[in-house]
């Protein structure tokens, strides 16, 4: 992978752009309205801004086709997450922040310390691999955990799963797993698959059955055990 380091900081804007494009690839190049619904941006300051991030270097964006990261840019975005995910990590485990507030803190956070500080504070924390959510971090030099989970939408009726990773990081969906022990670690059965509405029902290790709506479920990211 190229450098991970950059030349100058990227503004606050930039660096929202490159992650939401970064977040939204999976399946090739991103829409402008996938970009706009994903940061609450008109689609035309969207195409504007697009044009800009590709007189940088860090964008392709071919019009009505969609935007794609440059190497630069993925690498770029990549060290943003990576900060992101450590400040997370260190909220949670140092100040006492819960779950479902760290998501928020750290947006605000990862725009306002540098390389040497992420480097610091990933050797603080003993270099995790996780986030509190179960998202991988992202090495120094880039490297990313390959994931091997499915959303617990796809799970079948008897399948034993370890809750891996929780894909929603809005505080109302953390806070109502998070008050029913559905994190990542968790132990479930599944109990139940309704095809007509989508709803998942589990029953965790302790024993306690819940029922998971079609969207919750599909946030669930599980490991077949």
């Amino acid at each position: 992978m190229a450098d991970f380091k950059v030349a100058q900081p990227l503004s606050t804007s930039t660096g929202d752009y490159l992650k939401a494009l970064w977040e939204l690839s999976g399946s090739g190049d991103v829409s402008t309205n996938d970009v706009s619904a994903r940061l609450s941006v008109a689609p035309g300051s969207v195409t504007r801004m697009l044009g800009r991030l590709q007189e940088m270097g860090l964008v392709r964006h071919e019009r009505y086709r969609g935007a794609s990261l440059t190497e630069r840019g993925h690498a770029e975005a990549l060290r943003l997450v990576r900060r992101h995910r450590l400040i997370e990590t260190f909220l949670l485990e140092h100040l006492g922040y819960s779950w479902e507030e760290v998501h928020e803190e750290a947006e605000r956070l990862e725009h306002t310390v540098s390389d040497k500080f992420t480097d610091r504070l990933a050797q603080l924390l003993g270099h995790p691999d996780r986030d509190p959510h179960g998202a991988p971090i992202p090495k120094a030099d880039g490297a990313l955990a390959q994931e091997d989970s499915r959303p617990l939408s796809e799970a079948t009726v008897g399948d034993r799963v370890r809750i891996s990773r929780v894909g929603r990081e809005d505080a109302p969906t953390l806070t109502y797993l998070g008050e029913r022990g559905l994190v990542p670690g968790r132990l479930l059965e599944v109990e139940e698959v309704r095809a007509l509405d989508g709803v998942v029902t589990v029953e965790d290790e302790d024993g306690t059955s819940h029922a998971l709506g079609g969207a919750l479920a599909a946030s669930v990211l599980v490991q077949d055990l």
